[in-house]
């Protein structure tokens, strides 16, 4: 073999080891955008249920309305976030205000044995478990592709093509105790 054709089999291979490396980078960004869509999913199935649920309660405790306002103005900061950092300081607002309306309900034993408050209270608990699913697999997702971006050679890629880091859905420090008592189902 002589020193032309070991030259053009080297930038082959290169050429063939590159796209390789460019095609995982994309593989993993579309699977971490993907699994931030199952997320989405999840957040607006809890948004949807939240009015339903302010109302049954808003029957039995008519001047709670710093709650119900908070819920509003959480619900809409969801609805409208842009980015996972607004993601998540709407949902710790929100599950600070849905902590307040399952404590209402244990205050008002009638309305702990409301038909339509425990149905609400359960598929909210059935939706918060879908939500921690699909927010475990994105931080799996993205913790896999963000190490991509900084491992060797990958790294050189993703500089030339312009991939970026993509956040985590992590809760706040201050807020992760309580976050994980949420919805606080109890059916007593």
């Amino acid at each position: 073999m002589n020193r032309d054709s070991f030259l053009v089999l080297l930038l082959i291979f290169s050429i063939l080891y590159i796209i390789k490396l460019y095609n995982r980078l994309v593989s993993l960004r579309q699977s971490t955008e993907a699994a931030w869509s199952d997320i989405d999913v999840q957040l607006k199935r809890r948004s949807n249920l939240i009015p339903a649920l302010v109302e049954v309660v808003k029957a039995y405790k008519k001047y709670e309305t710093e709650t119900f306002e908070t819920i509003v103005k959480a619900r809409q900061m969801e609805t409208s976030a842009r980015s996972v950092k607004e993601y998540v300081e709407a949902d710790t607002i929100l599950t600070k205000a849905l902590s307040r309306i399952f404590a209402l309900a244990e205050a008002y034993p009638e309305l702990k044995a409301n038909k339509n408050f425990l149905d609400l209270q359960n598929q909210l608990g059935q939706v918060e478990d879908a939500i921690q699913n699909a927010r475990r697999y994105y931080n799996a997702m993205v913790r896999d592709y963000n190490t991509r971006l900084e491992s060797l050679p990958d790294i050189f890629i993703a500089w030339i093509f312009g991939f970026r880091p993509k956040d985590f859905f992590e809760l706040d420090p201050g807020e992760e105790a309580t976050a994980r008592k949420m919805p606080g189902v109890k059916l007593d």
